[in-house]
């Protein structure tokens, strides 16, 4: 658990500006040490008995942070694997993940870069963007490299030699025939006065990096000791369950109190404008009397359902932006024909494993907040605004959190536990049932796409038009996240607003020399959020279906086509080439059940190879998936599998089932079971290739996850003959066109 963080309050617009003069620079570490151990930096901690605690500024949501980053440190600091444990970092800009503010929506503008200023410098850490490694890799590896030179400086000193002399390995620091291990030093080298001009390890002999090591976090998780934030237990602890209203601007009408305080063991019933919940000696117990009062609730302005999102993306067409402009689309298409086709994808939920939760308890004006979360600093700061707290006095916990995608970006659950704790005056724990999990989830958003492209001799595009309706996602996510506006209020807010990362990834990775991509923000009457792989999934869907029938319009099969565009594109040309003979491309025509997709992002390719067919059921069947990465250096093998794996697997459910309805502001399925998400019996066979590159490591959370989709799609496509232009692949729709 993260000791007492520090949490600075801050201000936004002309508080920023008047505030930012008096701002320190620099901050110091706020870790706390046990007498045999010592603090060396922000993120290395040794003790006398040699081991190592490595603070890990990311939570652990399954994608292996609590061992790659730790792999990274050790990496450079020398030492012994077996010694290495993890402790998550407290609230400290020294945390901030700046990588991941820069990229988060991709507006420069200087009301952005005021916004940006006050994210790093009032606690913006955060947990997401495939960021992890690439946006702390290098403060790792510093704090690694001085905590090996700080050892090197007292053992010398031991020896009277040059600190310069000595190195470090498995735990050891080494001159010659000269060894001490870290824990006899420790004590003298956290007090010692660090070197400059510390420089890097280098080569690769004796190196964690690029190893297997196990996974730090495995072990708690097979044997049950690992902590979620369901599983905390205080003295005198109550629970609760909780019920919100429908999609829209709702408030709470009417109750069955009585029906609630019949139930044995309910100890209160705490209501809002908002939701009620019910506090019991136990969850089930709460959750029945929660179910026994039957709430209503009432909206104004209308309810949202599936016929109005379709309508609200059509309308979007008629008003965009212009995002992406390489060379002149219009003068292209102008007296050519040009080739069309449309394309739509809906809502889809997270449907991660564990169900909101968060514990709070308040002991003499200070509270403390277990809850898994992806930004626990504004989780705090959530929780102290709730209740006019000083959120110096919030100490948050970052737990383990079974699965996100993105969903734990959310942090309502945090002020709505801190409200419950302060009524009941003892800890409480709050947990959603699934069906309020499922109701009140941030969808990822809906789109649609008209495609079109001028094809030249040779089966070379000569100009490429992407127009994409969809929901100013991000913006509505920070409104809600960092501005503390409710769900209803960001989504009618940031409705018509264009924010480039809505359309991430929409540029096509050919060589195309007139390209343009329109924005055309839509107001779709649903609260959205981020989904793992963000608007990448959908921009890769768009893109990849696109090409395979532009390839099919010019007679060439579709792995040709794709390589004669990726002239200028060589790592995703080699993924390509590598996937298609690693799974034995046969050409992809009618028949064959074969398709292909390729993507990259976040510094990474990938290329995707699905076979797949309709089975006797009707139901889409996905029999293998292949996949080739360059994701340049890589920490951890087994960790980029278990993430590219993992991120096929997520894809295909989206791709295959997974659907939500949206009837009169409810939003369904509520339970896992009715989403048709795949089971063991439906996992194709995966095989997966990395491809070793002396580049900068790129992000692989969420990059598989773009292709698969587009993949199954034109896999589907050489089995039936039929084109499937929606997610989820339900049923095969429209067909492309010819103008001129």
């Amino acid at each position: 658990m993260t000791r007492r963080g520090l949490l600075i309050g801050g201000g936004a617009g002309v508080g920023l500006l008047i505030g930012w003069g008096a701002w320190p620079r620099t901050y110091r570490p706020n870790l706390n040490a046990t007498r045999d151990e010592r603090i060396f930096n922000a993120f290395v901690k040794i003790g006398m008995d040699g081991h190592v605690t490595v603070v890990v500024p990311q939570v652990e949501m399954g994608q292996g942070v609590y061992t790659t980053l730790p792999q990274i440190v050790a990496d450079e600091l020398g030492a012994d694997w077996r010694t290495i444990g993890v402790e998550p970092a407290p609230i400290n800009p020294l945390y901030n993940n700046s990588l991941f503010v820069e990229e988060w929506d991709g507006d420069n503008g200087e009301r952005q870069g005021l916004t940006n200023l006050w994210l790093l410098r009032d606690g913006l850490m955060v947990t997401g963007g495939s960021t992890s490694v690439r946006g702390f890799e290098d403060r790792l590896r510093e704090a690694g490299a001085a905590a090996r030179a700080l050892l090197c400086v007292a053992a010398a000193k031991r020896w009277d030699a040059d600190w310069r002399a000595c190195d470090t390995g498995s735990g050891f620091v080494t001159r010659g025939e000269d060894r001490v291990r870290f824990g006899e030093i420790a004590a003298e080298a956290a007090t010692a006065k660090l070197p400059r001009d510390i420089g890097l390890r280098e080569g690769r002999n004796n190196r964690l990096t690029g190893q297997s090591l196990p996974r730090l976090d495995a072990p708690s998780k097979v044997d049950g000791s690992a902590q979620y934030a369901a599983d905390i237990r205080l003295p005198d602890m109550v629970y609760a369950s909780i019920a919100q209203g429908p999609i829209g601007n709702t408030r709470l009408k009417s109750i069955d109190r009585r029906a609630a305080e019949r139930i044995a063991g309910v100890l209160a019933v705490v209501q809002t404008d908002g939701w009620v919940a019910v506090v019991a000696t136990n969850w089930w117990t709460a959750n029945t009397a929660l179910l026994a009062m039957r709430p209503k609730f009432e909206t104004t302005g209308g309810l949202a359902d599936d016929r109005k999102i379709d309508a609200a993306l059509d309308a979007a067409f008629e008003n965009g932006t212009r995002i992406t402009s390489i060379g002149d689309v219009g003068a292209a298409f102008r007296g050519a024909q040009v080739l069309t086709a449309h394309y739509r994808i809906g809502l889809a939920p997270h449907a991660a494993i564990e169900p909101v939760s968060a514990t709070a308890a308040i002991d003499h004006g200070e509270m403390q907040l277990w809850i898994g979360t992806q930004v626990p600093g504004l989780a705090g700061q959530a929780a102290a605004r709730a209740i006019g707290l000083d959120p110096a006095k919030v100490t948050v916990h970052p737990m383990l959190i079974g699965g996100s995608f993105g969903r734990r970006y959310e942090i309502e659950i945090a002020a709505q536990a801190a409200i419950l704790a302060q009524k009941m005056k003892r800890p409480v724990q709050l947990v959603w049932s699934r069906a309020e999990d499922m109701r009140q989830d941030r969808f990822r958003p809906a789109a649609a796409a008209r495609m079109a492209a001028r094809m030249a001799p040779g089966g070379r595009i000569e100009a490429w038009l992407g127009k994409i309706a969809t929901p100013a996602t991000t913006a509505e996510l920070k409104a809600r996240i960092v501005g503390s506006v409710g769900a209803h209020e960001a989504m009618t807010a940031q409705a018509g607003v264009s924010v480039p990362a809505s359309v991430a990834g929409a540029v096509p990775p050919y060589a195309i020399p007139n390209v343009a991509i329109d924005l055309h923000p839509a107001g779709i009457g649903v609260p959205t959020g981020d989904w793992r792989g963000r608007a990448h999934g959908a921009s890769a869907f768009f893109t990849e279906c696109f090409i395979d029938e532009l390839a099919a319009s010019q007679g060439i099969e579709p792995f040709s086509f794709r390589m004669g565009l990726l002239g200028d594109n060589p790592r995703l040309a080699l993924c390509l080439s590598k996937c298609t003979s690693l799974g034995g491309w046969n050409g992809g025509g009618p028949g064959t059940a074969q398709g292909l997709a390729c993507h990259s992002m976040a510094g990474s390719h990938v290329a995707v190879m699905a076979e797949a067919r309709i089975g006797d059921d009707g139901r889409v069947k996905v029999d293998r998936l292949v996949a080739v990465v360059d994701c340049g250096e890589i920490i951890n093998p087994d960790i980029v599998r278990q993430q590219v794996a993992g991120g096929m697997i997520f894809g295909m459910s989206a791709a295959t089932g997974a659907a939500v309805s949206i009837e009169r502001g409810l939003a369904g399925p509520e339970q896992l079971g009715a989403l048709r998400l795949p089971r063991l019996v439906d996992a194709p066979r995966i095989i997966i290739e990395l491809v070793g590159t002396p580049h900068r490591a790129g992000g692989v959370g969420e990059l598989s996850v773009a292709p698969v989709g587009p993949a199954i799609a034109n896999a589907l496509f050489a089995a039936t003959g039929r084109r499937y232009r929606s997610l989820p692949l339900l049923a095969p729709i429209g067909g492309m066109e010819t103008k001129s």
